[in-house]
């Protein structure tokens, strides 16, 4: 948790973009895996969390941007709860953490929005993510489901976004805290991807490593030598020498805020030539985006500048022909990058999706593509001072991609399907960093980790 002004500020801040208004943020509760008592991991929602620095289960927040006053709505623990959770700050205790100094029990908050609507006002909400969500709201606002899960606030969502994703010097140092952990989980599955050994078991490796530090993962972890398979969680096969393994994973930080690696490994020790002119162009294009990052230039493009460095260095390996912007401009490239570039990060590994994708990484400036490949980039708009992205392009041979695409005869004038067939077996690449948009360009966050294939293989080595 952060100083208690820093949520009294950003509440303070919302309530300027929205005058008159009664805003509901809405906190998690707890998710059984099986049954009743048996939870999964708590995780806040990030919004109530930003706003209210508690990461506690039955929470909800109030804001009456006309009156001027916060609520928190939860419930003191009672004797019974104390037996299994040992002693507990009251419910006015928790609202002081953080700047509040109205609390009330969580059974009035029916009450006090039901009072509101009949008065006329409306209830501004975030879109519900969440099955649980959904139905609260639809019990607090007397509603069907269906209405609940369509009527959110589109206004509370563009300015949440607008606050939300420039982040502070608290917010950068807690992912760079995260990163540290991060990069202690790649390095050593680095040194532990060797012939004979099962996924699983280096998986184990990173996974111990971030509860050692009592953290959680920012996301299921992928880690596997079938990385043309973009999102695999799969993780039963057993390391070959000359596979090529990607490690996708990221460790949460202590507040709750996430990072997002990918390293790809030679299992073995060393890249083949061919791995390694591959990789040197994912490499080439990770950069070119980094030099290009800098307030005011769309993400858009940046992809596009990506999927071009991709283009030129493959068709001069005998993968395309033809001019690179037409390429890139047509969504041929996609069949060996089908991905978007990169997503915006911070509470969230893919920052605020939860609020709608595209109020989030498009706006009303930039238009989603419908093109394959491109229509998967997350965030298309332009880049401001604070915000923190991925980049993360990738190079994969997709057996069911190319087969489909060449018995269709798509884009058959620019790409040659038969030096892509010669490299079916190839598996995929993807080289990620987070990186910060500064006034003036770009930083990437973290100490360095084993990036160029050079440093992979020392660090393999070691």
């Amino acid at each position: 948790m952060f100083q208690p002004d820093i949520y009294l500020q950003r509440r303070q801040r919302l309530a300027a973009l929205l005058p008159d208004s009664l805003l509901l943020l809405l906190g998690n509760v707890d998710s059984p895996m099986n049954y009743r008592d048996n939870i999964f991991p708590f995780v806040q929602d990030s919004s109530f969390r930003y706003f209210f620095g508690l990461n506690e289960p039955g929470l909800a927040g109030v804001i009456d941007t006309a009156t001027g006053d916060t609520t928190l709505f939860g419930n003191d623990p009672e004797v019974a709860d104390i037996v299994w959770t040992g002693e507990l700050p009251t419910l006015a205790e928790r609202a002081a953490q953080v700047k509040v100094g109205r609390s009330q029990p969580y059974a009035a908050l029916a009450d006090v929005l039901a009072t509101a609507q009949a008065a006329g006002r409306v209830v501004h909400y975030l879109q519900p993510y969440r099955g649980e969500s959904v139905l609260e709201l639809a019990r607090l606002l007397r509603r069907d489901p269906d209405a609940a899960r369509a009527g959110y606030s589109t206004a509370l969502t563009r300015a949440v976004v607008s606050l939300r994703e420039i982040k502070g010097e608290e917010e950068i140092a807690e992912m760079e805290a995260a990163l540290r952990i991060t990069r202690d989980m790649h390095l050593a599955a680095m040194r532990a991807a060797k012939p004979g050994v099962v996924e699983h078991a280096v998986v184990g490796e990173m996974e111990g490593i971030v509860r050692r530090h009592d953290l959680q993962l920012a996301y299921p972890s992928i880690f596997s030598r079938r990385g043309e398979v973009l999102h695999n969680h799969h993780h039963d096969q057993l390391l070959q020498a000359g596979d090529l393994v990607v490690n996708d994973t990221g460790a949460n930080s202590a507040g709750g805020y996430a990072s997002d690696i990918t390293r790809t490994i030679p299992v073995g020790g060393k890249f083949s030539p061919r791995q390694r002119e591959l990789y040197d162009t994912v490499l080439a294009m990770q950069q070119a985006a980094i030099d290009a990052v800098r307030p005011g230039v769309r993400y858009l493009d940046i992809h596009k500048l990506a999927a071009k460095v991709m283009v030129q260095r493959m068709t001069a390996l005998g993968f395309f022909s033809g001019d690179a912007d037409e390429i890139v401009d047509s969504g041929a490239y996609a069949i060996a990058f089908p991905h978007g570039l990169g997503h915006q990060i911070g509470m969230d590994v893919h920052d605020m999706e939860g609020l709608g994708e595209d109020l989030v990484g498009y706006g009303d400036e930039v238009v989603r593509s419908p093109l394959f490949g491109l229509g998967y980039l997350r965030l298309g708009k332009s880049l401001k001072a604070g915000m923190v992205i991925t980049v993360e392009p990738g190079i994969y041979f997709i057996p069911a991609l190319i087969a489909a695409w060449q018995a269709e005869g798509r884009h058959a004038g620019l790409i040659n399907y038969a030096k892509f067939n010669e490299y079916r077996d190839f598996g995929g690449i993807r080289i990620e960093d987070d990186v910060l948009v500064t006034s003036t360009g770009s930083r990437v966050l973290g100490e360095p980790i084993a990036r160029t294939a050079d440093e992979v293989e020392a660090v393999m080595a070691g």
